[in-house]
């Protein structure tokens, strides 16, 4: 069955067409599919994908289950267009980076990050739990870890101190984006800040002791 922009169905009823049991909008305004979504990732990340059947989404959404087939032809639709939800729109390095402050800067980065990660706590919750055996959640937590790397190498060479870098900024950014990605995978069980701060501490120090110094240059 071919399908609209949205996910939908082609020649399926918009919410705003439908009127009776599930086609009208649910309180707040929330159209029939954000409530199919939000109740499949609740449930998903409660009873895990294979656990979840539709017509238990349909039940916490309060749709038919027939409904769900109108924007989603298989239950593996539902994940992907709940990977798609997936913040990724970029910190501002310039909002962060402050020039001889490699540590602070890279605070106020994770702090951003983190942001991200706890306005949707559920979503992250189930990409984790989902990424062993689905290709598609896996590949967006790749791609969100590579982001994350390529931030933290963005604020890092802003931050640097002035002068001549022999310091290894391309290995500096994995580790680190490595640490914020553990983290993040286990946040609903509560991490600990000051591991991170110092972390964060030994990494910078790191950093700006590599500033300065001439490079070694290998010999041909």
């Amino acid at each position: 069955m071919a399908q609209a922009p949205g996910g939908r169905p082609s020649g399926a009823p918009s919410d705003s067409g439908r009127s009776g049991e599930g086609g009208r909008p649910g309180e707040g305004g929330s159209s029939a599919r954000e409530r199919i979504l939000e109740a499949a990732g609740e449930l998903f990340a409660e009873h895990g994908f294979e656990a979840t059947p539709t017509s238990r989404i349909a039940e916490r959404a309060e749709v038919p289950k027939g409904l769900i087939h109108y924007y989603f032809r298989r239950k593996q639709d539902l994940l992907t267009a709940l990977v798609d939800q997936l913040p990724d729109d970029p910190v501002v390095s310039d909002r962060v980076a402050v020039r001889g402050d490699v540590a602070g800067s890279l605070r106020r980065l994770v702090r951003e990050l983190d942001a991200r990660l706890e306005a949707s706590p559920l979503l992250s919750h189930l990409l984790w739990r989902e990424a062993d055996t689905h290709a598609a959640v896996r590949e967006a937590l790749q791609q969100r870890f590579r982001h994350v790397v390529e931030q933290i190498r963005g604020v890092i060479e802003l931050a640097l101190p002035p002068g001549p870098a022999s310091c290894d900024v391309d290995t500096a950014a994995l580790l680190l984006a490595r640490v914020v990605n553990h983290r993040h995978s286990v946040a609903r069980h509560g991490a600990r800040d000051d591991e991170l701060d110092r972390e964060i501490g030994f990494i910078a120090k790191a950093l700006e002791l590599g500033v300065g110094k001439p490079r070694k240059v290998k010999p041909a």
